[in-house]
Order: C-alpha cells, then structure tokens, then sequence
C-alpha cells in the first residue's frame, strides 16, 4: 500500500498565499459604502444657468432621452469595459434605437436633428462614458457626415439608412503615422486603373476601424496630385484593421492600425464631393463644433458626480461639502461648465446662421477642452483616493478628456487656426533658417 506523500511546509504555505491572492477584489459598494459609485449615475445637477430655457421642445426631448439610455444602460457597465479595453457591442442596439446617428443629416434614415440638438446628444453621451461618445462622434459626425455631405446620391442610398439605425459601423480615415496635425501632406495613394482606383497607404488613430463595415478613406490622387475621398468595404482584399493597444484613455474605442496594400475601390465608391483636402473642411466645419460638445459633457458628469459624493462622504464628522476649500473648487468646476455650455450653444447658432468661421469653431473646441482639463482635475482632488479609482467616473474622465484634448486638432493647432483668422498671419510652420552670414 502506497502511503501518500506529506506536503511540506513550503507546500502548504504556497497553497495559503495562491488562495489568498485569487480572491476576487470587494465589491465597491461593500469596501467603501459611504459614498454612491458612477454604477448608479447621479442625477444631472450641472445646469446651473438652465441651458434647456435656450433649448427647443424637440431638443430639450433629445437630451432627457439621450440621457436616460446612458444612465439606465451604459453607466452600470462602463468602467468593467473600460478596464478590460473592449468595445460593449451590446449596447450598439440600445444606442442606434436613440436615432442620433447622421445628426443633422435629413432623409435616408437619418434623424435630421438641429446642429444644437446633435450636439446636446453627444454632450449627454460624453456626460455617461465618453468613449461611447467618440465611437457615436467617428461614425455619425465624420464617416455618415462626408457621404451626406460629399457623397453621390446613389452612396447615400445605399449607405447612409443601414448606418444610421447602426446595423452597420462606419469609420474615418485620415490621420497617418506620419501626419497628424500636418494631414494635408498625407501620403496615402489612389492611381486610377480600370473600373476602379488601387490604393496604397497606412492609417493610424482611427475609431472603430477594427469592426467597422464601412471604411471612409482619403487618399492623394496619384495624377493630380489632390486628396481623394473613397468608401472601402471591410472585406476588400488588401485591407488590414489593427487594434492599437496600451492606451490610457478612450480605453473601449477601438483605435487601429489601418494598411492598406493594392485595395481595389471601384468607381461607384469613390466620393465625388472630395477633390482636394479643403473639402475635407466642410465635414470638419460640423465636427468640430460636435467635438467641442464632448469636453462639456465630461465635465459635467465629473460635476454631478462630486457633487453627489461631497454630500456622502464624511470627514471629521462633516459632510466633504461643508469644508470651504471643497465648496469652492466645486463652485469653480460649476463656472466652467456655464461658460463652456454657453460657448457650446453660441457656436452651434452661429453654424445654423451661416455664420461661423474655422477660428470660432477651433476656439470653441480649444478652450473648452482647456476649461474642462482644469474641472476634471479639481474633481480629481475633491475625490481623494476615490479619483483614482474608475468606478467613482472622476478617475475615468480624466484619462479620457486627454485624448479629447489632442485629437480633431490639438489645443495648440486650433489656437494657431483661430491666430491666423484675427491676425491674417499664418504661424504653422517655422520661418525658414538663414544662412549664416560669413562675416
């Protein structure tokens, strides 16, 4: 009879470590039941100056329904798809049965909203989860946008109705490896061949480019030397969709790596509205006023979400909210968001008048990221250890608006777009360096 083997101290020590360190973390409400996490959203307490008294019957009606989605549907799984870098596709249904996506495109399927109400949407998604916000802004204010704008009749019909009901994913291909802010001299090529156009060339930072079904790519036109704008299909031979990885914010849009080696396009998906980059100027025109939307959004859901947990949570006795220090970095977070709300709205009036010019939209987008950079951070502080953590929104918010800060132009290049508009002085690139002067 075999007499079985005695396990070792070590063994046994071993075992006890191993089971001790496989125990699933607390859940948050049990290790810190004193304050509310973002799971259960706090009610909207960030509209202090009642932006909806600016707003119509149908806008105000978009907002309360945008806003009761995200918190009833998206708030509770958030921060567990954000942790993990996955996309929830089980919230894509949920978010197409909203009808926002084609914003202020009219017909086709497409909700034909005002430009005031667009952005409101996309404000009340940013105020939930922000990279929910992004994949929406990709697909509807830039890929849906460029075929409404600059597309044939027969794309739009074939295009835009599976788009907008979001059965089908749409993403936007412009930035390069090599040219970001400098997208103009991007090197991705289009040659003309038969029935079609080949393209060579290689993509970066593009949302949604990992699933999506429609592809909007430009391109320079190998014979004229000008941007081209195209529609490839995700199946195209040729064509690979890489997700980019590591990232510190907008962890669950999915940024890629496009390459794209002999893609045959045919004729029929070539945009005929896109014949030099300045085309490109009247899709940006729209998303850029609908960018400078998110930064608000984000900063009021930080808001809401302070202010709730300074009324929870208890220090010295007292409620955080009855220290002054607290009150008044709370007061400065509320003064931010009244004045990004009002140059939010403003900037949307001066779109729907004709009025607005490439400065007012990139100061729009450049300040309020910048005012919502500081209301994030003090929200940061007011949460202490909690700002650290996703599950209070504040931490998640933070990584997220620093993306936001740099794409659809950095904070610099959009000031230097409004500096050349009041100055009429260029300032992109560096003056040209003398020649030394021999003497």
């Amino acid at each position: 009879m075999k007499v079985p083997a005695t396990k070792t101290q070590e063994e046994m020590s071993k075992e006890a470590k191993s089971s001790y360190f496989d125990l699933p973390a607390l859940d948050v409400s049990v290790a810190f039941p004193q304050a509310t996490p973002a799971s259960i959203f706090p009610e909207c307490t960030s509209d202090y100056y009642q932006l909806d008294d600016l707003l119509t019957s149908e806008e105000r009606a978009v907002r309360l329904k945008v806003r009761e989605c995200m918190e009833k549907e998206i708030a509770p799984i958030m921060t567990k798809y954000w942790e993990k870098a996955e996309f929830p596709f089980e919230v894509i249904p949920k978010l197409g049965a909203l009808h926002i996506s084609g914003g202020t495109i009219k017909g086709y399927g497409c909700p034909g909203l005002s430009v005031t109400g667009s952005a409101i949407a996309l404000a009340e998604v940013a105020r939930v989860d922000a990279s929910c916000c992004t994949f929406i802004l990709v697909h509807s204010s830039l890929a849906m946008l460029t075929i409404g704008l600059l597309g044939s009749e027969m794309q739009r019909k074939k295009y835009l109705p599976s788009l907008a009901e979001l059965s089908s994913i749409s993403c936007w291909g412009l930035t390069e490896p090599d040219y970001g802010s400098d997208a103009s001299a991007l090197r991705t090529t289009a040659t003309k061949v038969e029935g079609g156009w080949i393209l060579d060339g290689q993509k970066r930072w593009i949302g949604n480019s990992t699933f999506a079904d429609v592809l909007v790519i430009f391109a320079r036109n190998t014979a004229t030397n000008q941007i081209n704008g195209f529609i490839v299909q995700k199946d195209a031979p040729g064509l690979q969709c890489t997700k980019i990885e590591n990232k510190i914010g907008l962890r669950m849009v999915q940024n890629g790596d496009i390459l794209l080696k002999k893609v045959f396009v045919p004729d029929e998906d070539r945009l005929p509205g896109v014949n030099s980059f300045k085309d490109t100027s009247k899709v940006l025109a729209v998303s850029r006023v609908m960018v400078a939307w998110l930064p608000i959004g984000i900063a009021m859901g930080v808001y809401d979400m302070c202010h709730r947990y300074l009324k929870e949570r208890k220090q010295f006795g007292a409620p955080l909210a009855a220290f002054q220090l607290n009150q008044q970095k709370l007061v400065q977070m509320l003064s931010n968001i009244q004045a990004m709300l009002l140059v939010g709205w403003r900037l949307c009036k001066l779109y729907e008048s004709g009025k607005m010019t490439p400065g007012q939209a990139s100061l729009g987008k450049s300040w309020n990221t910048l005012r919502a950079r500081e209301t994030v951070s003090l929200g940061r502080e007011l949460l202490g250890g909690n700002g650290i953590l996703a599950d209070f929104l504040v931490a998640k918010a933070f990584c997220d608006l620093e993306p936001i800060y740099t794409f659809e132009g950095t904070y610099d290049i959009n000031t230097l777009v409004t500096g050349r508009e009041i100055t009429g002085l260029p300032s992109f690139k560096p003056a040209p360096l003398r020649p030394k002067s021999r003497l």
